[in-house]
């Protein structure tokens, strides 16, 4: 028993010798030093995810409330009413982020807490609340960069005109986003108008999954309303030309004297032929036609992707001249959301429904076969673990639209939500994932030329993770949801902690 043991104690003390050394090795492979000066280093995450406090100070309801709160749309029933309570716990979550030697935190304003009602009155201790957590980024040396809009639409707005499907949503966002830019704009110097309009067009608009929960597929399982052959296009469509009127307005009223920066975060996958078949080529640039390119081609060209065009037709909504000029050129910077890469193969002959999803002709998928995926897996059903893809993204944004500046606004990977403390903080997977990442997005700045500003953990703490509940742990810190909150840093913290002191 006793040579048992000790052979025990050897194995497991060979083991923590190796995690270390192999954490060691990733430090030593790149550091914030190995980065053009000036590359900001933060941390991510949004109001809805974090905050809480959703019935404090005036706060109104949002159709994530809504939907959080109907049975079945939470795979674990929970909802986000006291989430990570960062409403509360911000001083203590600025300090970590100061501690790790962060340059910036990205979050969102949360518009029913600006605007209860959707319109009309100023909640005065809303816009008291993000001064507050403003203030308390800056005199911590952070630099905040706010996302106006990350999926939370006031219900009102909903109730009254059934939101994004509805153009009078445009000058209600306009209104929204002006009040930021009056009462935070001289301290926030980087505006970012929308979050993932691509993921809650398709997940709200599309399939029902996300709120509001709208779709027509399914013969109706999913939905009680919706029209998934048009409404993900007219939605799109008021979110371009929301975030055109908001930019004209920055540019024209605001930037002048307060001397920011306005863009959009887009949620991007990576796609890869699953053959060398030229239809599968083909449908893998369809994909990204349909994913990238129906928001950003928009706000660099000024029009939809010829294949949207062309595949769509009638039910694609057709901008003006006016509109047209009025997108084209409308960001100083695209803010990219990067997880994982999917394989991407031609599925046109085999279309039956008319959605967005059907309508690009491609199918894509994280596996040739059941048992040949394209990557390890995270978590979370949908992500696997392909850290070139981060390089080939770079270089496909550079070669097809001009080297904008690029921030990646969201890269992360997921453990298990059941998972125990003590399981989760020896988190050696994510260490490597965020090495291996960096070292591909390094290589597509230094060896590619890529524009590259800067890079944004997702996320800082494990949050409430939309139609996932509390089922993927996200963060660099642990939280115990059973032990009122409290943060426990994961060993990523340390390694991210190295990187970042490591200049």
């Amino acid at each position: 028993m006793v040579v048992k043991m000790r052979r025990a104690i050897d194995l497991t003390i060979v083991v923590l010798v190796l995690v270390f050394e192999i954490q060691i090795c990733l430090s030593a492979q790149i550091s914030r030093a190995s980065f053009p000066k000036g590359f900001v280093f933060g941390t991510a995450s949004s109001a809805f995810q974090y905050e809480g406090a959703v019935k404090e100070d005036g706060r109104g309801p949002s159709v994530w409330d809504t939907f959080s709160h109907s049975f079945g749309k939470v795979v674990d029933n929970s909802n986000a009413d006291v989430a990570v309570d960062q409403y509360h716990r911000f001083p203590e979550d600025v300090q970590l982020m100061k501690d790790m030697g962060m340059d910036a935190y990205r979050f969102s304003i949360s518009w029913p807490r600006i605007y209860p009602n959707g319109t009309g009155a100023i909640n005065r201790a809303g816009i008291d609340h993000y001064n507050k957590l403003i203030n308390a980024l800056l005199a911590a040396g952070i630099q905040p960069y706010v996302t106006l809009y990350h999926w939370d639409l006031p219900q009102a707005l909903d109730d009254r005109y059934k939101g994004w499907l509805s153009p009078q949503i445009i000058n209600d966002f306009a209104i929204f986003a002006e009040t930021c830019f009056q009462s935070f704009g001289d301290r926030v110097k980087h505006w970012i108008t929308f979050n993932e309009p691509h993921t809650f067009t398709i997940q709200g608009y599309d399939v029902g999954l996300q709120a509001p929960g709208r779709c027509s597929i399914l013969l109706r399982l999913l939905c009680r309303a919706g029209n998934s052959a048009t409404e993900p296009y007219i939605v799109a469509h008021n979110v371009l030309l929301a975030h055109g009127t908001v930019a004209n307005i920055y540019r024209n009223k605001y930037k002048a004297k307060q001397r920011g920066s306005i863009g959009i975060s887009l949620d991007v996958m990576w796609f890869t032929p699953s053959t060398n078949k030229t239809a599968d080529i083909e449908a893998t640039q369809r994909a990204q036609d349909f994913q990238l390119g129906w928001f950003l081609e928009p706000l660099i060209f000024g029009d939809y992707p010829s294949s949207m065009i062309s595949r769509v037709g009638g039910r694609l909504p057709r901008f003006s001249k006016t509109e047209s000029a009025l997108l084209k050129g409308s960001l100083d910077f695209v803010g990219i959301n990067h997880y994982t890469t999917y394989y991407a193969q031609d599925s046109s002959a085999g279309k039956v429904l008319n959605d967005s999803l059907a309508d690009s002709g491609a199918l894509t998928l994280p596996f040739k076969g059941l048992l040949n995926p394209i990557g390890e897996k995270a978590n979370s059903v949908w992500l696997y673990i392909v850290p070139e893809g981060m390089r080939s993204l770079m270089n496909y944004i550079k070669n097809k639209y001009g080297n904008i500046p690029i921030f990646i606004t969201e890269n992360g990977m997921d453990d298990s939500g059941s998972a125990s403390r003590k399981d989760v903080v020896n988190d050696v997977k994510r260490i490597k994932y965020l090495n291996d990442y960096l070292t591909n997005l390094l290589a597509s700045i230094k060896e590619d030329g890529c524009n590259v500003k800067g890079y944004f953990v997702w996320s800082l703490l494990d949050n409430w993770e939309w139609a996932g509940g509390y089922t993927s742990r996200f963060g660099l810190y642990f939280v115990d949801y059973k032990d009122n909150l409290k943060r426990y840093p994961k060993d990523s913290v340390k390694w991210f902690k190295s990187f970042l002191a490591s200049a």
